[in-house]
């Protein structure tokens, strides 16, 4: 037993408390360190729990806080349950989830609703850490869905703006989509093993006698979910929309915490999943077919949040691969350099934009590397990490997941290395095109905005400067190992295990070939890309508007369901049905009304007439019954 897990959960939650009730009176220097200070006090009790832990053997650390409820012989309790999966998890939320906090404080010095900022972001940081730190999927979904809740806080930060608002709210519905079949996988396993707790319900599935329910639906049912969250196809379409939030949200959103959550679950129900071959097979084929479709968008995209949004999507793909190929520790080693060097893009992109004054089109930026070289250096550091270069931490993760999607016996295949390696190609080449447009060759802003062009303050550049480090060095920690005790690796082919070096290599060809590619096409004054644009009209137009997927929605969901809802349900049913019915009953009321209104107009004579009919009346009744 810890109760320092439940401390790690409460924490951010007293800052978001104090930050809402108080930052507005007592000022900016209280709420940032209220904001900012609470999360790093969280991240030490976290690290202190990782000691436990290791000093424990690797036992879990459990802390029951409290029963939510009795129904029948069931106790559904919130507890918290820390082993290595989930300490990894918590030291990556609550390590960069602080350092974006940081980040913050320069960032959004001058915008008027400071406080609300820090509450949001703090609340955000408790709803993951309950995600994370929960032992059961009942207290892992309300987490789920309170960070569905911030993010739309957040993501409609400015709400003032309807576009801003307006990619808040398609943010909530699409999750709520894929919460719907994460629901049903939740009701299926209840009703089959009586329990919501994950290691019970994970060793249920490792035991002799397999439960009576199909893993495979169960895991496509929870797969819906996390696909909802983690940005896969079919219900990616959120993601790139919530670049419209402050780029430290989309940092820590993207980065760390809420996009890796679908990654996460699946990774913590693996003793389903073991058991669940087509399901895997699913996991796998949706994370190829993101990780390539976003990475082909991100080619031509001119928005610099644009670009780094479409990346996350693919990079998410990757993780789902090895997901679906067994391999789940490396999944999360993914997760874990992922959310060093694309925070750092995040963030680096976050201080462009602040030293253009709000510029977020790459084809009007251009020579910055010398006038911001803090920035300049750490992005180009978290580009080279992203594009898979040696020694550089996304080279580590990356890699492993070529080698298992193409030799693991659990499902890879060639061609499942084939769609990864060629967008692993994809990706370095966009990332040093948004390099070179960004920071490289000659400046294409205008007088003023180049006058003006400053580097960050430096709880901004101080940030970046961390973080690139750890994009550089983060890949030695050798996490699959860590892991192997819960996650073990899958075995491989033994025909293939004498190409694990080759791959390597071929992993390497293909960072530098895309930086060669960018370098040749975006070089100078990128004329050649402009030719190639121009020889490929129609194929530009269709990654510029995004496989018009957007589109396709529209017409297939959105308007259908306004046209029912505005001729069905609005004008036949409640205008016609239920209005209509309400005016016609009023209307009646009203002729009822008027009728003995008529009757009661004061003439004596007509109330001694139907007196006497009524007494005449009377005796007739009386006669024919008496």
């Amino acid at each position: 037993m810890s109760h320092l897990l439940s401390l790690i959960v409460v924490i951010p939650l007293a800052g978001f408390l104090l930050n809402s009730l108080a930052g507005n009176r007592l000022g900016t220097r209280f709420v940032s360190a209220i904001g900012c200070g609470l999360p790093v006090l969280a991240f030490l009790v976290t690290v202190k729990c990782f000691l436990d832990l290791q000093a424990g053997s690797g036992a879990p650390l459990v802390d029951i806080a409290y029963t939510w409820a009795l129904v029948g012989g069931s106790s559904f309790e919130v507890s918290f349950y820390f082993d290595r999966l989930s300490a990894v998890m918590a030291l990556i939320v609550t390590g960069v989830g602080s350092l974006i906090h940081v980040y913050s404080i320069g960032y959004m010095k001058d915008d008027t609703s400071y406080a609300r900022y820090f509450s949001y972001l703090n609340l955000f940081l408790f709803f993951m850490l309950l995600l994370v730190l929960g032992r059961s999927l009942l207290v892992l979904f309300v987490g789920w869905e309170g960070v569905g809740l911030a993010s739309y806080l957040l993501i409609g930060f400015w709400f003032e703006d309807p576009d801003k608002a307006r990619a808040g709210k398609k943010a909530f519905i699409t999750n709520r989509i894929g919460d719907a079949g994460f629901l049903l996988g939740m009701f299926l396993l209840y009703t089959t093993l009586g329990t919501l707790d994950m290691d019970r319900i994970n060793a249920a599935f490792m035991a002799d006698a397999l439960p009576t329910v199909s893993a495979s639906l169960v895991g496509i049912l929870l797969f819906i979910g996390a696909s909802g969250k983690s940005a896969q196809i079919p219900l990616h379409v959120w993601l790139p929309d919530a670049m419209a939030g402050p780029t430290p949200v989309s940092a820590l959103i993207h980065a760390a915490t809420m996009v890796t959550a679908g990654v996460y679950l699946v990774a913590r129900m693996s003793g389903i999943y073991l058991h669940a071959p087509g399901a895997s097979a699913v996991i796998a084929a949706i994370g190829a077919l993101t990780a390539f479709f976003a990475a082909t968008i991100a080619v031509v995209q001119t928005d610099i949040k644009k670009v780094l949004a479409y990346s996350t999507i693919s990079q998410l793909g990757f993780m789902f691969v090895a997901l679906g190929v067994g391999a789940y520790s490396v999944a999360i080693f993914h997760l874990y350099t992922h959310a060093f060097f694309k925070a750092c893009l995040f963030l680096g992109a976050g201080s462009v934009i602040h030293a253009l004054g709000g510029e977020q089109d790459i084809r009007k930026m251009g020579g910055l590397a010398r006038k911001i070289p803090v920035t300049f250096v750490t992005f180009a550091v978290a580009t080279g990490a992203i594009a898979g270069l040696p020694p550089l931490a996304g080279f580590f993760s990356k890699d492993e997941i070529l080698w298992f999607a193409f030799a693991s016996s659990h499902g890879g295949s060639a061609l499942l290395f084939g769609v990864t390696a060629g967008t692993a190609l994809l990706t370095s080449f966009y990332m040093f095109r948004l390099l070179w447009l960004t920071f490289l060759g000659p400046s294409r802003m205008d007088a003023k905005t180049e006058r003006h062009v400053h580097e960050s303050p430096r709880s901004m550049t101080a940030v970046l400067i961390v973080l690139a480090v750890l994009s550089a060095v983060g890949g030695f920690l050798a996490l699959p190992h860590f892991l192997a005790p819960l996650l073990p690796l899958p075995e491989v082919h033994p025909e293939l295990e004498h190409l694990e070096t080759p791959l390597v290599v071929v992993s390497v060809i293909l960072g530098l070939a895309g930086l060669a590619g960018a370098a040749f096409f975006f070089g100078g004054n990128a004329a050649r890309a402009e030719r190639l644009r121009r020889a490929f009209p129609a194929l530009h137009r269709l990654l510029a508007g995004k496989y018009f997927v957007d589109e396709a929605y529209n017409e297939i969901l959105d308007r259908p369901l306004y046209w029912i809802s505005d001729r069905v349900f609005l004008k036949l049913g409640d205008q016609k049905l239920f209005d209509g019915s309400l005016h016609g009953l009023a209307a009646l009321g009203r002729r009822t009304a008027g009728a003995f209104s008529r009757v009661e107009n004061g003439n004596l004579h007509l109330y001694v007439l139907l007196v006497l009919f009524g007494i005449i009346a009377s005796l007739a009744w009386s006669w024919r019954h008496g």
